[in-house]
């Protein structure tokens, strides 16, 4: 096959890249640009845990860019947003439920990661805990770390800013705000088989399915993206900025992300990731919340039911009489079991060959006529 892919893959299949692999890869990868081992590690455990649930848009490739265009290799006169072996500033607050950090441009998964780990900490001494992290630097797929949370038997809710703003209001002309998602993530595997993870973007999609469309050549659904004239496109090369869903809802949501960071330490929207304006915040900011079931519990539910037996009898009645509805998080449940089944992670074709010149990159041996095809 092409570029010395498996032939299957290049007819628009997907290729099996064994974990290892790929662990080597990216850990290279981000080692070569002055991060440390704790660094690595997040990244490419947050990654891997991506690609391995199917959302490959926020997955080793995405991280690589944005540290590119926004983070440790910026380019000179922009915002240096990530500073490979920053330390962490915890600061002070008098509300022993909630905790206010410093992240100091340190890269994005390693903070995250901190950052939800400590608030179920808090959550399990207070019922709830919060972090709030200043100067930080984007920290991929939120839907990963409230996956890990509910995993664990816990509510988890983040959010963040994206990198750029790049959608426009709803009733605007300009984007003058970020992508901006949304994570929830709920522990219901013992009653639906996997967490319920409610996950998106505010806008009709991510950038990072623009830029994975154009790798893989393929349209962007319809009313999604707009070019430089604000006409609608489905050509994801001529994208200039996306809108949100759902009209004016996508943009109330979006914009909970943008006065979140307000209340936090984040500065103007338009300006972030920019040209340097001097005195002024021009980063990311992170929202993680934890909250132990337990704390919500107000202990009178119908027809003698506990917590456990209300939220079986809740999905049961959403579920009833609608056959085809599909939880949210099933989708991701699904492409775990399907990367069960290959032993590794899934890419396109495309994304193989970008993987390849990253391990040319770093001198690492790579070989993709040794990568399977994947089955259904």
């Amino acid at each position: 096959g092409k570029r010395g892919l498996p032939s299957m893959a290049c007819e628009g299949g997907m290729v099996v890249v064994p974990t290892e692999v790929h662990a080597a890869l990216f850990e290279a990868a981000f080692k070569a640009r002055g991060f440390d081992e704790e660094e690595c590690a997040a990244a490419v455990d947050m990654a891997q845990l991506a690609t391995w649930h199917g959302v490959r848009t926020h997955a080793g490739l995405k991280a690589l860019h944005l540290d590119t265009h926004f983070g440790s290799q910026s380019p000179e006169g922009k915002v240096r947003g990530c500073v490979p072996r920053a330390e962490i500033k915890k600061l002070s607050s008098r509300f022993k439920a909630i905790e206010k950090w410093d992240a100091q441009h340190k890269l994005g998964p390693t903070v995250a990661k901190m950052a939800m780990d400590r608030a179920i900490e808090l959550a399990d001494e207070y019922g709830t805990g919060c972090v709030c992290v200043d100067n930080a630097f984007h920290y991929l797929w939120g839907g990963g770390y409230v996956l890990q949370a509910a995993q664990r038997g816990y509510i988890g809710y983040t959010n963040c800013p994206a990198a750029l703003t790049e959608v426009v209001p709803f009733g605007g002309r300009s984007p003058t705000l970020g992508t901006n998602p949304h994570s929830w993530g709920f522990p219901t595997t013992d009653l639906v088989g996997f967490p319920i993870v409610i996950d998106w973007a505010t806008s009709v999609i991510a950038m990072g399915r623009v830029q994975q469309l154009a790798r893989e050549g393929k349209p962007l659904p319809p009313d999604a993206a707009v070019d430089v004239d604000g006409n609608l496109t489905t050509d994801p090369a001529a994208v200039a900025a996306l809108v949100p869903f759902g009209r004016h809802k996508g943009y109330g949501l979006s914009l909970l992300d943008e006065l979140y960071a307000g209340y936090i330490g984040g500065g103007p929207p338009t300006l972030r990731h920019r040209t340097v304006v001097e005195g002024e915040k021009q980063c990311c900011t992170f929202f993680f919340q934890a909250t132990h079931p337990e704390a919500l519990d107000c202990g009178a539910f119908g027809m003698g039911r506990d917590q456990h037996a209300n939220v079986r009898a809740v999905l049961h009645d959403v579920l009833k009489g609608n056959d085809g509805v599909v939880l949210p998080g099933q989708f991701e449940a699904d492409a775990a079991k399907r990367s069960e089944r290959n032993g590794g992670l899934l890419f396109s074709a495309a994304e193989v060959a970008d993987l390849a010149e990253i391990a040319l990159s770093v001198n690492l041996p790579f070989d993709p006529a040794s990568f399977k095809a994947a089955v259904a």
